[in-house]
């Protein structure tokens, strides 16, 4: 049975930082994506960063590019966390994490459609 196990999240100010992890029970370590997306109240959903632990190569949204890193544990192929550095009010969201056994499609913008997620962690990024 696949689970995805998060934890972070919570609440600072803007300029602050804030870790996010995830760990995907379930899979073979193989060239998974494991990655992140984010949804904030009124607004469409948004993939926010994921790596493809293959290569491993990573992807990220224009908006976060810059301030946030995804990366994967040393010790756990199949665990990621993103490290979330200078957040903003608009980073505000609930954060989910997704997975996809075997497929590399998270790496190009829209193309992910991942097939298990987490249940979310809430990030709140006061100005």
């Amino acid at each position: 049975q696949v689970r995805l196990v998060e934890s972070g999240g919570g609440s600072v100010q803007a300029g602050g930082s804030l870790k996010l992890s995830c760990s995907v029970f379930g899979y073979a370590p193989n060239s998974n994506c494991i990655g992140w997306f984010r949804q904030a109240p009124g607004k469409e959903r948004e993939g926010v960063a994921a790596v493809y632990t293959g290569d491993p190569a990573t992807y990220y949204a224009a908006s976060v590019k810059g301030r946030f890193t995804i990366f994967q544990d040393n010790t756990m192929k199949n665990a990621v966390y993103l490290q979330m550095n200078d957040l903003k009010p608009e980073d505000t969201a609930m954060y989910y994490c997704a997975a996809q056994e075997v497929a590399f499609t998270c790496l190009y913008e829209g193309d992910w459609f991942p097939d298990d997620w987490g249940l979310g962690v809430q990030v709140t990024v006061s100005s």
